[in-house]
């Protein structure tokens, strides 16, 4: 057996990935396909989510299995991050926020269902994607089950359920999606600023509670080779979101980080054909003079295919290049640290990793998002349905790790929950 040494050749991935993303950045800025800078965005975030091990499914249950906050810290500092990015974007006229409507069932739904099947499949949507880049079997066996949940409830039996549900939605006084920031009637700057400082103070309080590290700094050792911590994972994917913005509505796609729909769109291109292929933004035509016409807000999105009919199924090329980008990315970081190897699993964890993966693009699907979409991007644009999705994924994710992985009881959980009463 060949020994597994760390790092051992971090200068030929490091110098071979640097200059594979220089030429794709290279090639977007010269020929303006602005689609193409999903693919370093995405490999930066895959790089990242696997170097702080940041997974919505093990941020939830290691709250009960180990009394440890220190991921959902991260998660937190990734939303104040993203939050801060998305106010200088729209103050400068960059973007037009896009918070996701208030659909209640869809949420509700969704969330219970996709907590329940993350600590199955032992990971969310992101969290399954890098895992299944360092060779995680029940990773890569739930990547299928999740393309094949999506795609039931996106074109499949539970279509109609999908969308019957889209049709029960509260919407704010002026008619769009409710959010703190429509109920506060704050703007978005101004709820973000309280939240930043907020976090600041908290951080640096943290901070003073934990013994400083030692120890000279190492590009290899201390970014490449080793894991990172959460709250530094959170930071980086944060700032990326900004940029990630950028990208995807340049590119057709009015929404910042997000990755259901993109491992159903990458199942699509090989399973379907008659697609309707989205890359760009549809230049927004000028208002014809004395003809009443108004432009559209926000981005318009190009549809761009063969042959394009009222049965043809929408794919975006932002997303896909996004995940697939992302698992190549964790790839790059489990082989700097050593981790990335195809590891034999148990039938039986395999066959539930699939059942999970199937619960969660459901209810990813369901809920028009997962930890990234919703929790993540979807809290960071303040939106009030997305933060009802958060608390009923967290909620199922406790009960579900209680039962499951922590082999509780009915008696106990409801000991427990008249405790914390």
């Amino acid at each position: 057996m060949s020994e597994n040494r760390p790092g051992r050749y971090w200068i030929p991935y490091v110098t071979v990935s640097s200059i594979f993303l220089i030429l794709v950045v290279a090639v977007a800025i010269y020929t303006h396909l602005w689609v193409l800078t999903a693919i370093p965005i995405g490999f930066l975030f895959g790089f990242v989510l696997q170097k702080g091990d940041l997974c919505g499914s093990s941020a939830f249950s290691e709250v009960l299995l180990m009394k440890d906050w220190g991921k959902i810290w991260g998660l937190w500092v990734c939303i104040v991050t993203s939050m801060a990015g998305f106010a200088v974007l729209e103050l400068v006229g960059w973007v037009v926020l896009n918070p996701k409507p208030l659909l209640w069932g869809s949420f509700m739904i969704g969330g219970l269902v996709f907590g329940v099947g993350m600590v199955l499949a032992g990971g969310c949507v992101s969290g399954c994607l890098f895992k299944a880049g360092t060779g995680n079997l029940n990773s890569i066996v739930a990547i299928l089950g999740i393309a094949l949940g999506v795609s039931i409830v996106e074109h499949g039996p539970l279509h109609s359920v999908n969308g019957y549900l889209k049709t029960l939605v509260i919407k704010a006084p002026d008619g769009g999606a409710v959010s703190i920031a429509s109920l506060t009637g704050l703007p978005f700057w101004g709820i973000t600023l309280i939240l930043v400082i907020l976090t600041l103070v908290y951080a640096f309080t943290r901070r003073r509670k934990s013994p400083p590290s030692g120890g000279a700094f190492s590009i290899k050792d201390k970014i490449l080779a080793k894991s990172w911590k959460p709250w530094q994972a959170g930071l980086l994917i944060g700032l990326l979101g900004s940029v990630a913005y950028l990208s995807s509505a340049a590119s057709g796609r009015n929404y910042p980080l997000g990755v259901t729909h993109g491992v159903m769109h990458a199942q699509l291109l090989i399973t379907d054909h008659n697609l309707n292929h989205v890359y760009q933004k549809k230049p927004v035509l000028a208002k014809a003079e004395g003809l009443g016409g108004t432009e559209p807000k926000g981005p318009v999105v190009s549809l761009k295919a063969s042959t394009v009919t009222s049965q043809s199924k929408k794919v975006s090329w932002w997303l896909i290049a996004l995940v697939s980008s992302l698992v190549l990315g964790s790839w790059i970081s489990g082989r700097l640290s050593g981790e990335a190897r195809l590891l034999p699993k148990q039938p039986q964890q395999v066959v539930t990793a699939l059942f999970g993966g199937f619960l969660v693009g459901i209810g990813a699907a369901l809920a028009k998002g997962c930890v990234i979409g919703n929790i993540v991007s979807g809290w960071a644009l303040l939106s009030m349905g997305t933060i009802l999705f958060g608390v009923v994924v967290v909620l199922s994710n406790w009960v579900t790790t209680h039962f499951y992985l922590m082999g509780g009881t009915i008696r106990e959980l409801v000991l427990w929950s008249r405790r914390s009463n």
